[in-house]
């Protein structure tokens, strides 16, 4: 265990982001027993112009006019900044060389708000927790001298074109610098090996007491009464980048006794696609988070089919640890990561595969296979992910003779 230290934790997602966010998860769960400061990605110049109108805009303008304080207190361990600094976007420049430049200067600036806020917060040799900010944490090591440093990797974000034009070259100088690398995929720990020795699949964390059965009293959503059974389900996101919108078509095509139900927001393209016009399938929209364990309960059969591309293939879905929670048959698109759940999931490679393993599911399903999913799931909680992430950190500060 890692106690009484204090952690910086910086990252690509700000607090008030309106997604789930595995750095969040992280930092609420490292100020159980330590001091967190959590800082938001420092304003860039062009988002701060393009996106003025927007509350969150708004609100970092008043906070660098000095009418709302730049750091403050969400939880007694835990402590938000919201850097008054604005840096410039550099991302357009072609030449690595001005980039580079340009890319350190923005650096001093984020340090600068950084050593002010541990100042206030009277911090001594802090932790710092780096979630995938590649171009400014290539410099923080030497600019803020943490006890140690360990960069986080959860997506494949080099793939991204915006993160690849000069991602490629400057993340691998990031986990070089690093003391300790850690993911979420085995996947994305063999590529950051090739850089930094001590880079390792620390697995992922979620919510599971949200939809863990045995522990509340989960009923079923209300809007799906009316749906005819059995219901093969997603819920999440509906994005044509990750999800494959061929296979939930040829799946309602399919298994026309079936109900398709899709809890999430949709992209231009599921916007656009062919499914609203199939009478068995059903777009529920968005939900506030705490009722989806009411919709996922109502399902026979979860689903996650994946388009297998970079931005998937080594991804770590979340959602299946809550479909596993609770108990559910699950079905999803064969990839690296998904190999993980090989004994607990039906995975498979085409559309075809996945209405022969529904059909499988459903008829193989009961009490026993609930069980052995629902405990595979719970233990793959929030505090369970830190516990591991705690091990490396005190391992690798073994073997280096860092004082932790």
């Amino acid at each position: 265990m890692i106690k009484n230290k204090d952690i910086i934790v910086i990252g690509i997602q700000p607090w008030d982001i309106e997604i789930g966010s595995n750095c969040k998860n992280l930092a609420l769960e490292f100020a159980k027993d330590n001091r967190v400061l959590y800082i938001n990605a420092p304003t860039d110049r062009i988002s701060m112009i393009r996106e003025r109108k927007s509350a969150k805009m708004v609100k970092r303008k008043r906070i660098r006019n000095g009418l709302e304080p730049s750091l403050v207190q969400i939880a007694p361990n835990l402590w938000n900044l919201y850097p008054p600094t604005i840096t410039e976007s550099i991302n357009w420049v072609p030449a690595p060389f001005i980039f580079n430049y340009l890319n350190k200067m923005n650096a001093v600036r984020f340090a600068k708000d950084i050593d002010k806020a541990t100042r206030a917060l009277q911090f001594k040799n802090p932790i710092l927790f780096n979630d995938s900010s590649m171009f400014l944490g290539a410099h923080l090591k030497e600019l803020i001298k943490p006890q140690f440093y360990i960069y986080y990797i959860r997506d494949y974000l080099i793939k991204n074109p915006y993160w690849k034009k000069h991602g490629v070259k400057i993340e691998p100088v990031t986990i070089s610098k690093a003391n300790l690398v850690v993911t979420n995929s085995q996947l994305y720990a063999d590529y950051a090996i090739k850089y930094n020795p001590e880079s390792y699949m620390v697995g992922q964390g979620c919510d599971t007491g949200m939809f863990d059965q045995s522990t509340n009293e989960i009923k079923e959503a209300a809007e799906l009464k009316d749906i005819p059974k059995p219901i093969v389900g997603y819920v999440g996101y509906l994005s044509s980048r990750r999800l494959s919108i061929e296979i939930l078509e040829y799946i309602a095509n399919e298994l026309k006794s079936w109900s398709i139900v899709l809890v999430g927001p949709q992209d231009e393209q599921f916007m656009a696609s062919s499914l609203h016009s199939i009478k068995n399938v059903y777009f529920l929209g968005s939900k506030e988070p705490s009722s989806l364990p009411g919709f996922i309960k109502c399902f026979d059969v979860a689903i996650n089919p994946q388009l297998v591309n970079d931005a998937t293939i080594g991804n770590y879905p979340r959602k299946i640890d809550e479909y596993l929670t609770m108990g559910k048959p699950v079905v999803a698109t064969k990839t690296l990561a998904m190999d993980y759940f090989k004994d607990y999931v039906y995975l498979g490679n085409n559309k075809e595969d996945f209405v022969t393993l529904i059909n499988k599911a459903r008829q193989e399903n009961n009490v026993v296979l609930e069980q052995a999913r629902y405990k595979f799931g719970k233990s793959h909680n929030w505090e369970n992910n830190v516990k591991e992430i705690y091990s490396r950190i005190v391992s690798v500060s073994k073997k280096k003779n860092i004082d932790i």
